[in-house]
C-alpha cells in the first residue's frame, strides 16, 4: 500500500501521516480545530507477519488498531487461499475478517466457540465451515501482526499475549473480613527494621551510613500492606461501596489496581513524588520482566479502618491492561532502598528487598490453550486425530499382515469397503482430511520465498496423513494413499463398483493408449509445479492450473459451488464409471508426484508366482488399473493397492497356478502305491 492509496482508504477530515521509519506502520490522524488527535495506526500483516496460506503464499490484510489496541477496521487486500478462489468465493472470507472491527488485543479472540459473542475477556469469532484451517490463518495473521505494533507503539509488554494470560473473575465475591483477606494472603502485610535493611547492606560500601538505624536498630523501617485491590473479591471486603465505584470508574476494561498502604521511615511514594506518576521506591515485575504501576492519585476510604493499622500513607497504583499482567502468575514487588556516601558527588548504593504475592486460583480463570496457535489446534481436535491415528493403525497392520487379510477374500472385501466408507466420510467430508496438489505446490513457493513451514501445522488432519504416507510411499509405494486413503479416490471407486452393479458396460483401454495416457498426470504435474516457481503476482496460473483437481468441488466444498466446477467434477465421477477411476490413472497430478516419490520404495510387496505372466494372465486381465505387465511384472509407479491380484494369489479357485496344482493332486498320486507280488 502507498500513502496515495491509503488516503483514498481513509479520506478527510482523516489524515495519513507518513510511514514509521522504525516498522511499517502509517500514523492516522483526525482534523479538529486545535490539533491533529491520534486515531490509531494502519499496516499491512504481511510486512509484520507473513504467515503462508495453503498456497504457501501469505494472505495480506490491511489492519487499524486504535491508540488501546481496538480494532478499527481489518480488510482483505489479497490472497491466493484455495477455498477462497472460485470455491466458496471471497464474501465468507471477507465477511470472517469484518468481525474483527471493534474488538480488542486485551481480549481472548477464539474462532468458532460460541457464535459472535464477546465480553470484556473474551471474544468469539463466527468461522467459515469448510475453511477452518484457512480462517485459523488469517486470525494468527491478523493477531500476530497487531500485537508487534502494539508492542512498539501501545505499550504492549513485550513477549506477552494477551491471550494467554488467565483472566479475573468479575463475577466472583464472597464477604471476608480484612482479618481473612490477611489469613488467607490476599492482603499481603511486609515488616522491615532498621536492622533487616543494615543487615542486606552489611559488608558492603553501604554498611553503617544510615545513623537512625545504627542507633535503634529494631525500629519500623517500614510497615507495609498490599491488595489486589481491582479483584472484587478483595477490593469490595476492603473498601467501602463508595471507593469500589470511584475505582471502578477510573479503571478501564483488563486494567489491575494495587493498594499500598504504609508506615513506618520509608515512604513508598517518597517526599518529590508527583501524583498519578510512577513510583520510584516501589518496583513490579513478573517473569522477570518489568511492569510499569502509576499513580491514580484517588482518595479512597476503607471499610473496616479499625482493622487495620492507620497508614502514614495509602496509594492505588494501576497496572494497564496493555502490560499484559498474568493473574495467575506471581506478582513480584521490590522496595529499591538507596543510601549515599560524600557529599559533593556521594556515591549511591541499592538494596532491593523484595516479595511476592500469588492470587488464589479461584478468583480467575486460568489461560486456555493457545487458540490462535496449531498448538491449541492440535488439541482442539484430538479426538479426530485420535480416530486417525488408529484407522491409520489398522491400514497398517493390514498391509503388513496381507496374507491373513487376503486369504478370505469376502472378509477383505468388507474391510476395503468399510474402510474406504471412512475415508470418504470421515477423512473427506468430515475431518477435511484430502491431501492435494496444493500441498506441494504451497510448499514449494513457501521455500521459494524463504518463509517456514509453520502453516501445515494448522491442519493437523494434513500433517498426520502426510506422515503416514511419507513412510508408506518408502514402504509400499504410492498405492497406499491413492488406493486407500484419498477420499475422492474412494468416490470414484463406489462410483465405479456401483456402475458395475447396474450394468454399466465397461471401455476396457488398449494397453498402448493406457500408456500414453497414464502420461498425461506427469505432463499436468510438471506444468504445475513449473508454474509455482513463478513469481507470487503470477501464482494466479497455478491457482488456475491446480483446478484439474475436482478434490475442492467434490469433498472440500460437497459440490456446492459453481456450476462450472460441479459440472466437471460430475463429469470425471461419471468418466469413471465406463473407465474404472478415469481421473485418477490419467489426469491426477497429485497421484503422479506420489508415483515419482513412490520411486523410493524397497519392497516389492506383490507376491508373484514363476507362472506369472508366464504363462497365466489372470491377474493381468482382472487388473482395473491395468497396472501389471504382459510378463507379470507389477508396475508400483500405477498400482493403487487394490489388493485384488494378491486375493487371486492367495485362491486355489482364482489363480490359474493353484488351480492346476489343486487338479493334479486330485487325479495324481502324491505317494506311489505300495508294489505287490
Amino acid at each position: 500500500m502507498t500513502h496515495d492509496e491509503l488516503v483514498k482508504r481513509f479520506p478527510p477530515p482523516m489524515i495519513v501521516g507518513e510511514k514509521d521509519p522504525d516498522i511499517p506502520i502509517w500514523p492516522i490522524f483526525k482534523q479538529n480545530a486545535t490539533a491533529n488527535e491520534l486515531v490509531g495506526y494502519v499496516f499491512e500483516s504481511i510486512d509484520l507477519a507473513p504467515i503462508p496460506g495453503f498456497s504457501g503464499i501469505p494472505v495480506n490484510l490491511l489492519i487499524a488498531l486504535d491508540p488501546k489496541g481496538n480494532f478499527l477496521e481489518v480488510g482483505v487486500i489479497s490472497h491466493h487461499e484455495p477455498v477462497f478462489l472460485d470455491g466458496l468465493g471471497e464474501a465468507p472470507m471477507f465477511q470472517f475478517v469484518s468481525q474483527y472491527k471493534g474488538l480488542s488485543l486485551n481480549q481472548n479472540i477464539k474462532i468458532g466457540a460460541h457464535g459472535s459473542k464477546v465480553s470484556a475477556a473474551n471474544a468469539y469469532l463466527d468461522g467459515v465451515t469448510k475453511a477452518t484451517a484457512s480462517v485459523r490463518i488469517i486470525n494468527q495473521s491478523v493477531l500476530a501482526s497487531a500485537l508487534k505494533v502494539a508492542r512498539k507503539k501501545l505499550g504492549f509488554a513485550e513477549g506477552r499475549d494477551p491471550d494467554l494470560i488467565a483472566r479475573i473473575k468479575t463475577d466472583l465475591f464472597e464477604p471476608l473480613s480484612v482479618k481473612d483477606l490477611i489469613d488467607q494472603g490476599l492482603i499481603k502485610h511486609v515488616v522491615l527494621r532498621n536492622k533487616d535493611i543494615e543487615k542486606q547492606f552489611s559488608g558492603t560500601p553501604g554498611a553503617a551510613l544510615d545513623p537512625a538505624a545504627m542507633q535503634q536498630p529494631d525500629a519500623l523501617f517500614v510497615d507495609l500492606y498490599l491488595a489486589y485491590v481491582s479483584i472484587p473479591g478483595i477490593g469490595r471486603n476492603l473498601l467501602n461501596p463508595a471507593s469500589w465505584k470511584k475505582l471502578e470508574a477510573r479503571l478501564e476494561p483488563g486494567d489491575h489496581a494495587i493498594l499500598i498502604l504504609s508506615q513506618g521511615r520509608y515512604d513508598i511514594v517518597g517526599e518529590d513524588f508527583v501524583p498519578g506518576s510512577v513510583p520510584e521506591r516501589l518496583v513490579l515485575k513478573q517473569d522477570k520482566l518489568p511492569i510499569e504501576i502509576r499513580d491514580l492519585n484517588l482518595d479512597l476510604s476503607l471499610k473496616d479502618s479499625a482493622a487495620l493499622p492507620h497508614p502514614v500513607s495509602m496509594k492505588v497504583f494501576r497496572i494497564m491492561s496493555q502490560s499484559g499482567l498474568d493473574p495467575s502468575r506471581p506478582l513480584d514487588f521490590s522496595l529499591p532502598v538507596t543510601r549515599s556516601k560524600g557529599i559533593i558527588y556521594p556515591d549511591r548504593f541499592t538494596k532491593d528487598f523484595s516479595f511476592s504475592t500469588r492470587l488464589p486460583s479461584r478468583f480467575y480463570t486460568e489461560a486456555e490453550s493457545d487458540n490462535k496457535s496449531w498448538v491449541g489446534i492440535w488439541k482442539s481436535r484430538w479426538h479426530e486425530l485420535a480416530a486417525l491415528v488408529v484407522a491409520l493403525a489398522v491400514l497398517a497392520v493390514a498391509l503388513s499382515r496381507q496374507k491373513s487379510l487376503t486369504g478370505n477374500d469376502k472378509r477383505f472385501i468388507w474391510f476395503r469397503r468399510v474402510f474406504l466408507l471412512f475415508t470418504l466420510f470421515f477423512v473427506g467430508w468430515y475431518a477435511q482430511g484430502q491431501l492435494s496438489i496444493v500441498n506441494i505446490t504451497g510448499l514449494i513457493q513457501a521455500l521459494l520465498a524463504g518463509r517456514n513451514l509453520n502453516f501445515f501445522l494448522y491442519d493437523p488432519m494434513t500433517v498426520l496423513l502426510w506422515g503416514f504416507v511419507a513412510v508408506s510411499l518408502v514402504v509400499w509405494g504410492r498405492g497406499t494413499f491413492c488406493g486407500c486413503l484419498c477420499p475422492f479416490g474412494a468416490l470414484q471407486e463406489f462410483t465405479g463398483k456401483l456402475a458395475r452393479a447396474l450394468k454399466i458396460p465397461q471401455l476396457k483401454i488398449k494397453a498402448k493408449t493406457d500408456a500414453r495416457l497414464k502420461r498425461v498426470k506427469y505432463i499436468v504435474l510438471a506444468g504445475i509445479v513449473a508454474s509455482s516457481f513463478f513469481s507470487n503476482n503470477s501464482s494466479n496460473i497455478t491457482d488456475a492450473l491446480i483446478e484439474i483437481e475436482p478434490f475442492k468441488t467434490a469433498i472440500t466444498l460437497n459440490f456446492v459451488r459453481s456450476w462450472p466446477y460441479v459440472a466437471y467434477a460430475v463429469g470425471l465421477l461419471l468418466a469413471s464409471t465406463f473407465v474404472y477411476k478415469f481421473f485418477c490413472r490419467y489426469l491426477c497430478p497429485f497421484g503422479a508426484g506420489l508415483a515419482v516419490l513412490g520411486r523410493s520404495r524397497v519392497l516389492d510387496w506383490i507376491p508373484r508366482r514363476k507362472e506369472c505372466g508366464k504363462p497365466c494372465q489372470t491377474c493381468r486381465h482382472r487388473c482395473d488399473y491395468q497396472a501389471i505387465e504382459a510378463n507379470g511384472k507389477i508396475d508400483y509407479q500405477e498400482c493403487f493397492q487394490c489388493m485384488d491380484c494378491v486375493v487371486i494369489y492367495a485362491s486355489d479357485e482364482k489363480c490359474a497356478p493353484l488351480i492346476l496344482e489343486k487338479k493334479r493332486a486330485k487325479f495324481i498320486p502324491l505317494h506311489a502305491l505300495p508294489v505287490t507280488d
